[in-house]
């Protein structure tokens, strides 16, 4: 690709990222849509020859920039989340029940049915299983419009773990409006334009759900290069085990939360005035965490995108109240939305590039299942059997349930791992995979963009008009109690 066109695409992604947001507000059109059918517009352009931006030739730069932006999105996530996490209190596991049963329930089932699928359909079975792998994950960078819009600072509730942490802030029915855009709303709004303080366990579900996910799907995406390359699952099935499921997963925890740790402590109360940076209004530590934190992890051999996670939450526990969170993720959202524009441009350019060419009649049907079968089956059973109490923090009602289950964004997160995977092994049907993968993709971007912002202001709405219930009924019980 040439250099002049890196950069009109670079100066084109930075322009809609700075007017998308305004224009499509009020419409159910997010900017991902809006992005990925212009990227595929100028593909359809009569470009230099050798613009097929095929995949698989330029594999390395796509593992490297759908990696960084992960990693962006999933420090921006972490230091969106209010809702506090104290491994000690029982009402704090229980607070984040969606999360854990969509982790440990939902995901395993749709990498296990994708696979069978695949499987069925004549796809190799280390092939089958790897795209199971790559995507089951929700996708923290293009779920947005599903996800919460921001810290809250100096607003929060008094959190079931017993921490100073708000409900989960949603990002209002208007503000519903880009899955490429995140937070773009400041605050969530209301019928009457007032702020909508009730807590969203829909969006907290699902923000907490991709800030995880994109780190657990790892064990099963080495699990098929493994398959692929060294045989059956008796030759090397314990030390994955052991190792890749739960070794690397506890490293990963352990050294996000010490890097946050550190990094808050220097931050917020170092006894040297010019190291604290909060009091600076410094934003680029939450880029130096960042960075920091991977690379720690991956020396000591954990999933960075686990830790980088856990970096932002521990950041965003420390002097909860503090606008300094605000500024932090505030800087990393705009990366976060100039690298997903970039990317969405050159995949939607790739899709009529070449991209699509080896799609065939069992990817469309792996995609169609996936987004209308298996994600919503495997998160309604999740979150349905031996269900929480809907008025209890982290219980969902049945429409919440249903939302949430269907609201499994598929993106960057799905293209990083097929890229990863292709470098550590041959895979016969790469080619195949591509196609799949950006179809799926596609198809995930158009469905849950058309729906996302009718959904979830009925959903604000419901909430709102409860609210309304119950204050009403207080009132007058007050004032018969007077």
């Amino acid at each position: 690709m040439s250099i002049d066109l890196i950069y009109l695409i670079a100066g084109l992604a930075m322009f809609l990222a700075a007017v998308l947001p305004n224009i499509l507000e009020r419409y159910a059109v997010s900017a991902a849509m809006v992005l990925l059918l212009l990227g595929m517009g100028i593909g359809l352009l009569p470009l230099p020859q050798g613009m097929r931006l095929d995949p698989v030739a330029i594999r390395p730069q796509v593992e490297r920039v759908t990696e960084f932006a992960i990693l962006v999105a999933l420090m921006g996530v972490g230091l969106a989340i209010d809702r506090s996490f104290d491994w000690r209190s029982k009402a704090s596991w229980a607070s984040w029940s969606p999360t854990w049963r969509l982790l440990a329930v939902a995901m395993p089932l749709s990498i296990g049915a994708i696979a069978l699928l695949g499987w069925g359909l004549g796809v190799a079975p280390a092939a089958a299983l790897l795209l199971g792998a790559a995507l089951a994950p929700t996708d923290p960078v293009l779920a947005s419009d599903v996800q919460v819009g921001g810290p809250r600072v100096g607003e929060d509730e008094v959190s079931p773990g017993g921490d100073s942490a708000g409900g989960i802030r949603s990002d209002g029915p208007d503000a519903a409006h880009s899955e490429a855009v995140p937070g773009a709303a400041e605050s969530p709004q209301g019928d009457d334009g007032e702020p909508v303080d009730e807590k969203d366990d829909v969006r907290f579900a699902l923000t907490s759900e991709a800030g995880l996910n994109d780190g657990l799907a790892f064990p099963f995406v080495t699990a098929a290069v493994l398959l692929a390359s060294a045989g059956g699952f008796a030759s090397w099935g314990a030390h994955w085990l052991a190792w890749d499921l739960v070794g690397k997963i506890v490293l990963g925890v352990a050294a996000g939360a010490a890097v946050g740790w550190v990094l808050a402590r220097i931050a917020f109360r170092s006894p040297s005035p010019s190291l604290r940076l909060a009091e600076q209004g410094e934003p680029l530590l939450a880029l130096a965490a960042l960075v920091m934190t991977y690379g720690v992890s991956q020396l000591v051999g954990g999933y960075g995108f686990v830790s980088v996670f856990v970096c932002g939450m521990t950041l965003r526990a420390a002097e909860r109240n503090h606008h300094y969170h605000r500024s932090m993720h505030e800087v990393v959202q705009r990366l976060e939305r100039l690298l997903t524009l970039i990317i969405l441009l050159l995949l939607g350019m790739g899709m009529t590039k070449g991209v699509l060419d080896a799609l065939d009649w069992r990817g469309v049907v792996i995609a169609l299942a996936l987004v209308f079968v298996v994600r919503p089956l495997a998160g309604w059973l999740s979150l349905r059997v031996a269900a929480r109490r809907a008025d209890l923090p982290g219980g969902l009602g049945r429409r919440e349930t249903l939302a949430t289950a269907f609201f499994g964004v598929r993106g960057v997160g799905s293209l990083y791992y097929l890229a990863f995977a292709a470098g550590e092994h041959a895979f016969s049907d790469e080619r195949w995979m591509w196609s799949t993968v950006a179809f799926t993709i596609l198809l995930s971007v158009m469905v849950h963009g058309t729906f996302a912002t009718p959904v979830m202001r009925h959903l604000d709405r419901r909430r709102e008009r409860a609210a309304a219930r119950a204050e009403r009924i207080a009132a007058a019980a007050a004032a018969e109690a007077a």
